[in-house]
């Protein structure tokens, strides 16, 4: 499935609490990477706020998958909600939750969506999202004459080396951003394409 070239996202937990008509809202995101990443923080969720009345999330991933539940809350008034918050900020790879304690005040469908959306909008509003870019794998060899050149144009186009060996001829595995791919190949290969050979990989990551 294709991916966006950039993505916004939320590298570090992050908690705001607050308190409506008694019920404490506790906010909380979480960077993960799939689904059965977020479930696994989920129930290390459950397993600490085992006291909470709810613990209601949604869960954004980069290839569009988005789930989001109520956990008992009145359908429409918390999910969704913490969704539109994630939406509001265009963040995927990400885990909101919000954890209800009943402080013994019904607070009306109304305004306990507003209290879900609330504080799922404030925990990713003081948290920092940073956005990062769709890079692909490569391999480059090349001839310990062309060192110079392979390192400048490694500078000029940010290429974020993984591994390099040196025997018998050199060798850089890294990840280039996706849309400096072509440029970068035709203006290193117009230098010398006879000693300079790459290898694209299928793989795909996300940096900033």
């Amino acid at each position: 499935m294709d991916t966006p070239s950039i993505i916004k996202t939320i590298p570090n937990f992050h908690e705001f609490r607050f308190k409506e008509k008694g019920s404490l809202f506790i906010g909380q995101t979480y960077n993960v990477t799939s689904e059965v990443g977020a479930e696994i923080q989920l129930k290390k969720i459950k397993k600490e706020y085992y006291d909470a009345t709810h613990r209601c999330f949604s869960i954004t991933l980069i290839d569009g998958t988005f789930k989001y539940s109520d956990d008992g809350e009145p359908n429409g008034t918390a999910g969704i909600r913490i969704f539109n918050a994630q939406k509001h900020f265009e963040v995927t790879n990400n885990l909101t939750v919000v954890i209800r304690y009943f402080g013994g005040t019904k607070l009306g469908v109304g305004p306990l969506g507003k209290a879900y959306y609330d504080s799922a909008f404030s925990v990713l509003k003081e948290t920092k999202i940073v956005s990062l870019k769709k890079s692909q794998r490569l391999e480059i060899e090349y001839e310990f004459g062309q060192s110079s050149l392979v390192h400048n144009m490694i500078r000029k186009y940010g290429i974020k080396i993984i591994s390099s060996t040196f025997n018998p001829s050199p060798k850089i595995n890294g990840y280039i951003v996706f849309e400096n791919l072509s440029n970068f190949r035709s203006e290193i290969e117009q230098y010398s394409p006879q000693s300079i050979h790459f290898i694209f990989y299928e793989e795909f990551q996300y940096f900033e």
